[in-house]
């Protein structure tokens, strides 16, 4: 077998993914000079020649021809008469070249490289996987579910590489089953144990960033740009964004026509109620604008330690709060600013302090409703039993006491 056709010698090297053909030949090379080094000492004197465009392989050895009894060498010179007998118009001096078959290393010597070349291409296959992921972190990338654990999802690409979506990167409504195709950001890769290990996020700010790109041609374009993103995954985003062209509102073209951008990304990231806004310089619009949809009446800024003292009408403080909060957390987070809320008192109207009624109500009770902004009796009074239950984590026999006590003290 003078001739070797590498691609039909070893079947399963067809299989290998990211590895491009000249690659594998280079590799297959140096399989073949260890074999040579280890039959006769040295590779110096030997030519590999892989063809990359069928996989045939030719190994040539070239010795130099000496008087008989006088090579020192055998690996580098041959003798006369053992030339004469490889061809018999060779003199001394002359060298002599002469082709290796695959079958002359014996049988253990082929399957010890078989077993070589295999961990070699799987290094290097795990290699080209972490080199392509580490070059597209902050990309989207498209899988299907290929397992579900408690704490992680297995996801593959469309080349069946192996992509981790933990739990704690997911968003809380999100749930999967096997053959489920899912979008979702590199966020990290690192090499573990000579294996790559891809991480892929649904939570990371950046994911919304990439799904607004996709969905908006003006920020692809770079004719809108997003200046920040907050998020509390699957609740609340709030998406500061600036136009470099003044003919264009930026606010309206991320919303489109009646909702039909922004509603793909919605229901990408489980209905999480997104609030596009207008970035501006302004510290004091800023802020108001960052606690949409709640009208606030004035803001007193303290820009030295960062707070913002922010006064609305009573009707407007829970929807600046907004429910769990997140509203005026994201806020704060958005603008860099800590932000208090505080309820804008009508001179004309008696209210009284709830924690007027501490040695009636517990503490922890009436701490319950400042969380949500309701911090005077009247404010209480203005909801509904149903709206208290919802917006508090009180049970219904609760709230109806503590609206007892509020009442008795206007009558």
């Amino acid at each position: 077998m003078s001739n070797i056709n590498l691609i039909d010698s070893f079947q399963e090297f067809k299989d290998f993914k990211n590895i491009d053909r000249p690659t594998m030949m280079s590799v297959l090379e140096d399989v073949f000079r260890s074999m040579i080094r280890k039959k006769y000492g040295t590779d110096e004197n030997c030519d590999v020649i892989v063809n990359t465009d069928n996989g045939d392989l030719e190994i040539w050895r070239t010795r130099v021809v000496v008087e008989d009894g006088f090579s020192e060498d055998d690996d580098l010179e041959v003798e006369l008469l053992e030339a004469k007998a490889f061809d018999a118009d060779l003199e001394v001096g002359d060298e002599q070249i002469e082709q290796i078959t695959l079958e002359s290393f014996g049988r253990r010597a082929i399957l010890a490289a078989r077993q070589t070349l295999v961990s070699k291409i799987l290094e290097l296959e795990k290699d080209e996987i972490f080199k392509k992921y580490k070059d597209r972190v902050g990309e989207i990338v498209t899988g299907e579910v290929y397992q579900v654990w408690k704490k992680e999802t297995l996801v593959l690409d469309d080349e069946g590489n192996e992509l981790l979506l933990p739990k704690t990167e997911q968003i809380p409504a999100d749930y999967f089953k096997k053959g489920d195709s899912v979008r979702a950001i590199i966020s990290k890769v690192d090499m573990l144990n000579s294996n790559p290990k891809i991480i892929i996020s649904r939570t990371a700010p950046e994911f919304l960033q990439r799904l607004f790109e996709m969905e908006v041609p003006e920020i692809f374009d770079g004719l809108i740009t997003i200046k920040k993103i907050v998020r509390e995954p699957g609740e609340r985003a709030k998406v500061a964004v600036e136009s470099y062209d003044d003919r264009i509102d930026p606010v309206g073209a991320c919303v489109g026509m009646k909702g039909s951008r922004i509603h793909g990304i919605v229901r990408e990231l489980k209905n999480e109620n997104i609030d596009v806004i207008n970035y501006t310089n302004n510290i004091q619009l800023y802020i108001q604008r960052a606690l949409s949809p709640a009208k606030i009446t004035s803001i007193k800024l303290d820009d030295e330690k960062k707070t913002a003292a922010v006064y609305l009408k009573p009707d407007q403080v829970s929807l600046a709060i907004g429910r769990g909060g997140h509203n005026i957390k994201l806020a704060g987070k958005l603008t860099g600013y800590e932000i208090d809320v505080y309820r804008e008192a009508d001179e004309h109207d008696e209210d009284v302090d709830i924690e007027e009624f501490s040695d009636e109500i517990d503490s922890w009770i009436l701490d319950e409703f400042k969380r949500i902004g309701l911090d005077t009796a009247k404010s209480v009074l203005a909801l509904s039993v149903g709206e208290l239950v919802k917006r508090t984590d009180l049970e219904e026999e609760t709230v109806k006491e503590v609206l007892s006590i509020l009442q008795a003290e206007f009558e």
